[in-house]
């Protein structure tokens, strides 16, 4: 166990890498030097298990067209099975080169331009701007904030309700309904959610399942974080929360957040009704879009033959961030709150007490406190006044951030 921990605790450089993470932060931020904790992969070493399946195959000398042969999908079935409960067959299963190209796929095939696309913010940004670039009209049902002294109103996420302790969120299925027409197509879903770490529950999903059912609306349900829940916390794909469920919805997993292999494209597509999936495979084995390179396969069957223990030991070590990151803010930043996620290793932090506009405050994080994290805004209005920090790295990474962060507001005398 110590011989692990250490691995996680290891600081790896990783400027200089081709990594957007950290050698793209400079262009987007407008600063050098930052210390990265915005792009959603880890610092974390690539286990061993994955690099070894990848370095023997490159001992060969001939990287010729790779052959998806079955262990490919078993790998998948068998893990899915084990940590879902959720039985799947080949034929249900196509991999994808990456999940935002997926939901653009999916677009391509059920949307028509001048089409509607619900999402729910705050959300991963993406959802609007894939849409939005395929010329579909995105349509928003905003997330109800929920406060340990009851709710809130989405468009309240300002005013008296900065200084409300935020403990999580709700679908808002009356404004849903109000919002669907004859024009509403699919409906994308962030399960778990991203930012705010969200394990949807069976009511939720099931009742979301009979809304779209009965308007005719495809659900795609990105399911990235799935393999990432927290404490004894379980996740329930959207397609298992009913009949409904499965019947219209296209489901996206991947190991790639989990073992850290994001630049390995390897995610897939699960769909359980024939109709949908006559269709969406078609539009994929058309252009060769669902053949994995040898390196996806590869991964993907090691990741889910092997990956078992590393991922309980990475998952212990991300929520033990977690909980300092929690604790830390509690005892020397408390106008800045921590929303603890129950699945990834994305924490979404409440900053609204601190009455800054949201260019003051990604200022602070940036220019003062010289930390690159995801500003709230890009998840939609609903993030205003939020920033999203990643803790998939080192406790010293953590620790060196939040002390920074401490020491920029005592000069700004915010505390």
């Amino acid at each position: 166990m110590e011989d692990i921990r250490n691995e996680f605790d290891r600081v790896i450089e990783r400027n200089g890498t081709g990594c957007v993470k950290y050698d793209g932060a400079e262009k987007v931020f407008g600063k050098k030097g930052l210390m990265p904790l915005w792009v959603a992969d880890m610092d974390f070493a690539t286990p061993d298990f994955i690099l070894s399946a990848l370095k023997k195959r490159l001992d060969h000398p001939v990287l010729g067209y790779p052959e998806t042969d079955e262990s490919y999908y078993d790998s998948i079935i068998s893990w899915v099975k084990r940590l879902h409960g959720w039985e799947l067959s080949s034929d249900e299963i196509r991999f994808i080169p990456g999940i935002v190209r997926g939901i653009g796929f999916v677009l391509s095939v059920f949307a028509r331009k001048g089409d509607k696309v619900i999402i729910q913010p705050p959300v991963y940004h993406p959802f609007r701007l894939v849409p939005e670039k395929n010329g579909l009209e995105v349509v928003y049902n905003p997330l109800v904030p929920v406060y340990e002294d009851g709710e809130g109103k989405p468009e309240d996420m300002t005013g008296p309700d900065c200084d409300r302790i935020l403990t999580g969120y709700r679908m808002d299925f009356r404004h849903l309904e109000s919002i669907i027409d004859d024009r509403t197509k699919v409906l994308i879903l962030s399960n778990p959610h991203n930012p705010a770490g969200i394990a949807w529950d069976k009511d939720t999903l099931a009742k979301l399942a009979e809304i779209t059912s009965r308007h005719g609306i495809l659900v795609i349900s990105d399911e990235i974080h799935a393999e990432m829940l927290h404490g004894n916390g379980k996740h329930l794909p959207y397609a298992m929360a009913s009949e409904q469920g499965a019947s219209n919805s296209i489901t996206f997993m991947a190991p790639s957040k989990t073992f850290n292999i994001a630049g390995v494209v390897s995610s897939y597509s699960i769909i359980k009704n024939p109709d949908i999936s006559e269709k969406f495979h078609a539009f994929l084995e058309a252009d060769e879009l669902d053949s994995p390179n040898i390196f996806s396969s590869l991964a993907t069957v090691s990741a889910y033959s092997d990956g078992w223990k590393w991922r309980q030991h990475m998952l212990d070590y991300v929520w033990e961030n977690i909980v300092f990151v929690d604790s830390f803010l509690k005892e020397h930043i408390p106008s800045v709150r921590a929303l603890k996620p129950s699945a990834s290793f994305l924490v979404w932090l409440d900053c609204r007490s601190l009455r800054l506009t949201q260019d003051e405050l990604v200022s602070l994080f940036v220019k003062d406190a010289g930390l690159a994290l995801n500003d709230g805004s890009i998840f939609g209005k609903e993030g205003t006044g939020f920033m999203r920090l990643n803790v998939g790295c080192p406790w010293s990474t953590l620790h060196k951030a939040l002390s920074s962060l401490k020491n920029a507001m005592m000069r700004r005398c915010l505390i």
